[in-house]
């Protein structure tokens, strides 16, 4: 998930976006309102925990220029003061949640999760025998849960919300690693390999003892001159992502 921080205070504004990002969120951090519509202006998140103190532009000129963008994104607002009026407004200009400070990050990845289970589309992905849980960050096959370090997950996510589509190595390095384009790694084929072993292996091993299906057995596909896809079907309606 693609998650915008506003906080004025930088030390706490870290905090939150290192226990974000383990939790394998992409965040975006920045310690003024300006700087936080600029980031909306540049990429739109799929979330934002806005605090409501923020120099240049405040929290509550964020919310509302953020919703005159989009009513979709999920919006937490983080405040030190204790007037009701101030969450009332915020909640009335579309804020979906409010915390008050000092609060536990538990707390906040708590609330988070709830917002984007409200929110968000698509939070559970399919294909086959694989079943992706984008919220409690899960994968399973054939009901089995499998473990994935977070950039496996992150390339099984981007593949499956492109399903149908062959995915060119350069967009995965860039969108998955945000690497260079041109950089010359071979990261890619690596990690696909290792999410074929977890995935298409345990499915093939299991239909050979008569136990299971085979549908995950050509998940992620190689496609030649491209990249890969799961889902990809060549043809008119098949469309390759090259950037």
């Amino acid at each position: 998930m693609r998650l915008l921080i506003a906080e004025d205070d930088p030390a706490l504004g870290r905090f939150l976006a290192r226990g974000m990002e383990q939790d394998g969120h992409e965040v975006t951090m920045v310690t003024d309102g300006e700087m936080a519509m600029e980031a909306v202006r540049k990429d739109l998140p799929e979330m934002a925990v806005l605090d409501q103190n923020l120099p240049r532009r405040d929290g509550t000129e964020v919310l509302e220029f953020l919703r005159s963008v989009t009513e979709d994104v999920p919006v937490l607002i983080l405040t030190a003061r204790r007037e009701p009026e101030v969450r009332l407004r915020c909640l009335e200009m579309g804020a979906d949640d409010f915390m008050q400070k000092p609060f536990s990050f538990a707390e906040l990845r708590a609330r988070c999760r709830a917002l984007q289970r409200r929110r968000s589309p698509g939070l559970v992905l399919r294909h086959g025998d694989v079943e992706m849980k984008r919220v409690e960050r899960s994968v399973t096959c054939q009901a089995k849960p499998v473990t994935l370090t977070t950039r496996e997950f992150a390339l099984l996510e981007y593949l499956m919300l492109h399903r149908g589509r062959a995915v060119s190595r350069a967009t995965l390095l860039r969108e998955v690693w945000n690497m260079s384009e041109t950089a010359g790694t071979n990261v890619v084929d690596v990690y696909i390999n290792y999410l074929r072993r977890k995935l298409e292996n345990r499915t093939v091993a299991e239909s050979a003892g008569g136990t299971g299906s085979r549908g995950a057995e050509t998940l992620i596909r190689t496609v030649r001159g491209v990249g890969y896809a799961i889902g990809w079907e060549a043809g008119p309606a098949a469309t390759p992502i090259y950037a």
